[in-house]
């Protein structure tokens, strides 16, 4: 059997054209898990850039080994999660662990001062998302018509963004009422993860997401992780991770030329999540209309225009606030379209296994971008940097546009 990546997911397989439904209860209870484990990531997210290079002293080197382990240690574990997840046929376990070992992580970041004992936390805190991921993904679609699920993902994108938007805002106000405190923005964080997790526990139903079929071999699953139906867009996956900049590393570049507040710094992710929680749900459902690789390979174009905006040497709340909006617009195109795409092209039993080894591979492939960008940045200056970059991402571009425009085999189990 075959689908077209461009798929059409307006209509059936059958070419019938399905009424339109309802985002199921679980998608939405699994959005709530991530809208307070976000609030309790971003938390942390939104003040650890300038934490770590103006508190602790990081280099901007060290900084870009940071960022890169918190971009690609998920990577380690993605595949263990998905491939649990399906053999066992127990996603909503392998979730909880994964949420519950990020939540633990932020009482961690208490005796963490050092760059070891830092970037051991984080290590925890992505491993845990490593293992979350791809069996949380695996439930949406299960959870979900295959005509949606474009929508179905925006959903859980929005409520996972709002949690992304509220978390900087908390962050902000309790460095405006104790300023320095991070202490006790890392107790904040830690309740909100506990709630996510409670939430997740009581609330999720522990659906098989292959229940009555035969379980697959670790063979099948292999299979799946790298037959033809995968290669083509994970490569492309992988070479648009090449060259996607972490946001820290545009936040302080967007901070350094506006010389603004170290205390304001957390409003930068607010911008952007603002912008992100108003186009999730509407480019999921264009995604479901048009094709999910042409809002992918939208949404990367738009990143181009991310860091030109950041490197250009215009000054001003007009400009940062253009730039913000950008960069919400790139995460709204393609944080759950690849996941949505990837979910159309596997079946059902080895669904976590497929979603996870496309996301390993771009995490590594983030990882990478992050560690060189950090010493491209010393070498060349931010600004230059940027520009570079965006230079080779639009090379990549028609590249993995190439790679998403063909038929691939759907793999079976």
């Amino acid at each position: 059997m075959y689908v077209s990546v461009r798929d059409r997911p307006g209509q059936t397989e059958s070419g019938a054209a399905p009424a339109a439904r309802r985002v199921a209860t679980t998608v939405v209870v699994l959005g709530l898990v991530s809208l307070f484990t976000d609030i309790s990531s971003e938390m942390v997210n939104a003040v650890l850039p300038v934490y770590l290079t103006a508190e602790v002293g990081l280099s901007l080197v060290a900084y870009g080994l940071v960022d890169g382990v918190y971009q690609g240690v998920s990577g380690l574990v993605r595949l263990v999660g998905g491939f649990a997840g399906d053999r066992g046929e127990q996603p909503k376990l392998v979730a909880v662990i994964g949420y519950g070992v990020s939540a633990l992580s932020r009482l961690a970041m208490f005796p963490a001062h050092g760059l070891t004992a830092i970037l051991g936390v984080i290590s925890a805190d992505r491993l845990g998302k490593g293992l979350r991921t791809a069996p949380r993904d695996a439930l949406i679609a299960a959870n979900s018509d295959p005509a949606n699920l474009g929508r179905s993902f925006g959903v859980h994108r929005a409520l996972d963004t709002v949690g992304a938007a509220v978390g900087p805002i908390v962050a902000f106000g309790i460095l405006a009422l104790l300023p320095g405190s991070y202490r006790s923005v890392w107790v904040a964080s830690f309740a909100a993860a506990l709630i996510g997790v409670a939430v997740l526990v009581l609330l999720v139903p522990n659906r098989r997401t292959a229940s009555g079929a035969k379980k697959p071999g670790i063979g099948a699953l292999l299979k799946i992780a790298t037959g033809r139906a995968m290669r083509k867009p994970v490569l492309a996956a992988a070479l648009l991770g090449l060259f996607t900049v972490g946001d820290g590393f545009l936040y302080l570049s967007l901070q350094h030329r506006d010389d603004f507040a170290a205390q304001w710094f957390p409003l930068l992710y607010v911008g952007t999540n603002i912008a992100y929680l108003a186009l999730a749900i509407p480019l999921g459902r264009l995604a479901d209309r048009i094709g999910k690789p042409a809002v992918l390979i939208g949404g990367h174009v738009v990143l181009v225009a991310v860091y030109i905006t950041a490197a250009v040497p215009v000054t001003g709340l007009a400009w940062t606030i253009v730039t913000l909006a950008l960069l919400g617009t790139f995460y709204a195109a393609t944080d759950g379209v690849l996941s949505a795409l990837i979910s159309r092209l596997i079946p059902e039993q080895g669904r976590g296994t497929g979603l996870a080894a496309a996301q390993t591979v771009q995490v590594f492939a983030r990882f990478a971008s992050s560690v060189a960008f950090g010493s491209l940045s010393v070498a060349l200056g931010p600004a230059r940097a940027l520009t570079l970059v965006s230079v080779l991402l639009a090379i990549v571009i028609p590249v993995a546009a190439w790679l998403l425009a063909t038929r691939t085999p759907v793999e079976a189990v």
